[in-house]
Formats: structure tokens, sequence, C-alpha cells
């Protein structure tokens, strides 16, 4: 919509309309000129063996037109949420499927 109406910024407003930044059709498609290579990299390095260092090996990190997909068994089965949030956060991640499951206990 920017590029057929030769609109090269856009101000950034808060919801009382209270000027907070410019956002460029740049800024805008960055994200998005990443490789899925590079997004499943950044993810098992700063998601995957940040939060499961022990298991970390045993997670599957697949990324296809921007949607990652999670699978694998981990230690701790509680930082599966935070594991989908933060992947969620990573930069060009459109959607994430999170398979992930806790070890059977001992």
């Amino acid at each position: 919509l920017m590029t057929d109406r030769h609109i090269k910024r856009l101000p950034v407003v808060d919801a009382d309309g209270t000027l907070k930044g410019i956002v460029s059709r740049a800024d805008l498609l960055k994200v998005f000129l990443r490789s899925d290579d590079e997004l499943a990299a950044e993810i098992r390095q700063s998601v995957i063996r940040r939060l499961f260092p022990l298991s970390h090996e045993a997670v599957k990190v697949t990324v296809s037109q921007g949607t990652a997909t999670l699978t694998g068994r981990v230690r701790d089965h509680t930082l599966i949420p935070m594991a989908e949030r933060l992947t969620h956060s990573v930069e060009g991640i459109v959607d994430v499927h999170c398979r992930l499951e806790g070890l059977p206990s001992a």
C-alpha cells in the first residue's frame, strides 16, 4: 500500500495520537529479507541453546516462509512457553508452531 501510494515514511503514534517515531518502508521490509536458514540459526543460538543447554541437541528448528517449527524433547518442560514467546520475538518470524515436549520423569 505504501508503494502504491508512493509513501516512503509514516508517523508512529500512540493511542492518544502523540508522535512516537517515524517508520520507513525499508524498516518494515528488512525483517522479511532474512532467509529461513538465517532465522532458524538465530532461534537455535539465541533461544534453544540458552534455554535448554543440556538438551538443545534434541530440538529441531525449521523455518519455512517465516514460520518457525520447534520439535523435540527438552529436560525442563516449564521453559517451553518461554521458548515459544522468544521465538515469536525473533525479527522476521511471523508464526510459531511449538511442538516441544518435556522428557518423561525418571
